[in-house]
């Protein structure tokens, strides 16, 4: 009976050995993973390489993170962005223009800005310095402005170097409340507004409405119109997307955001909607990324579109890819990215274009390997326009999020040159960090 015992013992530890070894060799990733920071909770990332300096990274944090790297994301500093008018509410969104001053945009937080206006910091030493105040742009009380997104005309159009603004605009029932559904009339309900700056954030134009058809309710998600991103054309055309209960949207403007197309473009249903149920996510919607191509590349000028959405069933979240290659009057049909064969989450897309090559790159969570809630980070990356992609794990360990933690509402990537870095956060215990993986082609 002892030597049974013994044998069991033995077998036992072999087989606890052998899954901890298929772990790891599970979490392998062939890139090197770089802790950014820890501090605060530190989630819903945007980021930005130098237009003049590859070695020169900033990364954006909630609520009021600010991360850059000299090194080329080999080593980070980290410090807190303060507004003594506006306050500051996350939502970060970091911008260069063409002479390279860095812009950083957020909510405003202060006791007479709570949520009612989207505020603009300037930097003309990549970050280093701040101006004081910042300008406020979009103010329009009661209602509430959210999920701010930014993009700046690097091309040689005539509208080089404007600066363009999107985002949602609440009505007075926001998320949380239980009012009754609005009117669909202007300033009801959900809408898209749009702003632009000609003079490098100095002033910005009136907000305008550039959305066909409102979000009818603010305190059911799934009812508004939702994670406006936006992009710039070839020739300086402005390209918006976001999520609403019609589906995927898209709109744009060939004259800097004075004109938009008549009717709202639907891109692509999302069965089940953009609001999905992810384990162990406090929240999670599925939305988009938009990118055009400016290379020299077969691809210059396709419009592409990144998200989530959950049409294989609510155990199967899927990340799926559009382009246009006219313009954005039509669309491909939705192609899936994440190339398992299991059922299983793949979440919280971004993408970016290296406008040296054409080539896209898309950053998402992923559990594959795994039947319970632990997560690895995947990189996609199509060299021929998005026909086709490649799947690679880029984060080295996996781990297990927290449904009470909040990890925003996406992660992000960018790309310069063969100089690719992904980010993301993770969680240890209870404790989030943000981290990159070193990527150079």
């Amino acid at each position: 009976m002892h030597n049974l015992n013994q044998l069991m013992k033995i077998r036992l530890l072999i087989l606890i050995l052998l899954i901890i070894f298929s772990r790891l060799l599970i979490s392998q990733s062939r890139y090197k993973n770089i802790l950014i920071s820890t501090e605060s909770e530190p989630n819903e990332l945007s980021a930005a390489i130098h237009p003049f300096d590859k070695n020169y990274l900033v990364l954006a944090s909630n609520i009021d993170g600010f991360h850059y790297s000299l090194d080329g994301g080999l080593t980070w500093n980290t410090k807190k962005i303060t507004n003594p008018v506006y306050g500051i509410w996350g939502d970060p969104v970091l911008v260069y223009d063409t002479k390279g001053s860095l812009y950083y945009f957020h909510l405003a937080s202060s006791t007479n800005h709570w949520y009612d206006a989207i505020v603009c910091e300037k930097s003309y030493d990549g970050g280093i310095t701040w101006n004081d105040t910042g300008v406020a742009f979009g103010n329009n009380p009661p209602h509430m402005q959210d999920k701010e997104w930014a993009v700046c005309d690097m091309t040689y159009s005539p509208y080089r170097n404007n600066i363009y603004a999107v985002w949602t605009q609440c009505g007075q029932d926001y998320y949380e409340s239980e009012s009754a559904t609005r009117n669909p009339e202007e300033n009801a309900g959900t809408n898209i507004l749009f702003s632009r700056s000609d003079d490098e954030g100095a002033t910005w134009s009136d907000m305008m409405r550039i959305n066909k058809k409102n979000g009818t309710q603010c305190s059911i998600v799934e009812k508004t119109v939702l994670g406006a991103t936006n992009c710039i054309g070839p020739n300086g055309e402005v390209y918006v997307t976001w999520v609403s209960e019609e589906g995927l949207i898209f709109d744009k403007s060939t004259d800097a955001g004075m004109t938009w197309l008549d009717k709202d473009i639907i891109v692509s249903k999302i069965p089940n909607g953009f609001k999905l149920d992810v384990p162990e996510i406090y929240r999670c919607f599925g939305f988009p990324s938009i990118s055009c191509d400016q290379s020299y590349g077969p691809g210059k000028g396709n419009i592409y579109i990144s998200w989530a959405d959950q049409r294989n069933g609510v155990y199967d979240t899927d990340i799926w890819f559009v382009k246009s290659t006219d313009n954005g009057i039509t669309w491909t049909s939705p192609k899936r990215i994440n190339n398992d064969v299991m059922a299983r989450h793949q979440f919280f897309n971004w993408h970016t274009i290296d406008q040296s090559t054409g080539y896209i790159y898309i950053v998402f969570y992923d559990r594959r390997n795994y039947e319970d809630e632990e997560t690895d980070v995947y990189l996609a990356k199509s060299t021929d326009g998005g026909e086709t992609f490649s799947n690679e794990r880029i984060s080295q360990w996996s781990f297990k999020p927290d449904k009470s933690i909040f990890f925003g509402d996406y992660i992000n990537v960018t790309a310069s040159n063969g100089r690719i870095r992904p980010y993301w956060s993770r969680l240890e215990g209870t404790k989030l960090s943000i981290w990159t993986a070193i990527i150079d082609e």
